[in-house]
């Protein structure tokens, strides 16, 4: 029996913006949106965390930018989005993945730890997506918000991050009903653990790896491939009827405790 081959052309023809493209699971988002033909431009606050990975994009075979802005800051966003779209020239897809976070107690944290994090998350992505629309709404296009498990769980030492994510998932179902009728999709990944990132490395311990592992019903932690799939679903016409859901890729652990994250 003949067995079919499927080239990997889920994108092509189609140009993204991927904030916090440079490192960890949206580089990886990046270097797959590439694979299946799409043209990416990545943003983060310092371009030298943006370069080798444009480097990567291009050889690939794909147009790729690189453009340092930061999001909290709408007219610089504002900027970096109109010079996207002219090197690109068009925007269909922005995935919006900047964030920050560290672990402090609510009751040791300040108010302007709190802000910080919430300015990231939740305000740059709203800046980022309003000023893309216009871009948007000429073809019609897709927003992927990278979200969290955090507010699901009640997670120890995560009021700030879990606050600002449970903002981002609020904001992803009211854009997809506000934006529906413009033929713009909007919906989110919560990723759980990724091997291998930053933020893995800063926010959880030998003993809480251990314990997602344990705990986690397949029994391993997530790849940064594992999430680029979810968002090549999301972004794509396989997902032409999905809008204003937050899809979470974490192997069912968000299901069995509140306490992975941080736990010592």
């Amino acid at each position: 029996m003949m067995s079919r081959v499927f080239e990997p052309t889920l994108l092509d023809g189609k140009a993204a913006l991927i904030t916090g493209g440079g490192t960890g699971i949206c580089r990886g988002i990046a270097l797959a949106f590439a694979a299946h033909g799409c043209d990416v431009a990545i943003t983060s606050r310092k371009i030298e965390h943006l370069e080798p990975t444009r480097d990567e994009l291009r050889a690939r075979g794909v147009r790729a930018a690189a453009k340092a802005a930061d999001v909290r800051d709408a007219a610089a966003v504002a900027g970096m989005i109109a010079e996207v779209a002219a090197e690109l020239g068009r925007i269909d897809i922005v995935i919006n993945g900047a964030a920050g976070n560290f672990i402090c107690l609510a009751e040791n944290l300040s108010p302007n730890g709190f802000g910080t994090v919430v300015d990231i998350d939740l305000k740059g992505t709203f800046n980022v997506s309003r000023a893309a629309l216009p871009h948007l709404k000429a073809q019609g296009g897709t927003v992927v918000n990278i979200s969290a498990t955090l507010p699901y769980l009640g997670t120890i030492g995560q009021s700030h991050a879990a606050a600002a994510k449970a903002g981002v998932d609020s904001l992803t179902r009211t854009l997809a009903v506000e934006w529906g009728p413009h033929g713009i999709r909007v919906n989110g990944i919560a990723p759980g653990p990724i091997e291998g990132t930053e933020g893995v490395r800063r926010l959880t311990t030998e003993k809480s790896r251990a314990s997602a592992l344990t705990s986690c019903p397949l029994g391993r932690m997530g790849t940064t491939d594992d999430i680029a799939n979810a968002a090549l679903y999301l972004a794509s016409d396989a997902a032409s009827y999905v809008n204003g859901v937050t899809l979470v890729v974490d192997g069912g652990l968000w299901l069995r405790s509140a306490r992975i994250l941080g736990e010592d």
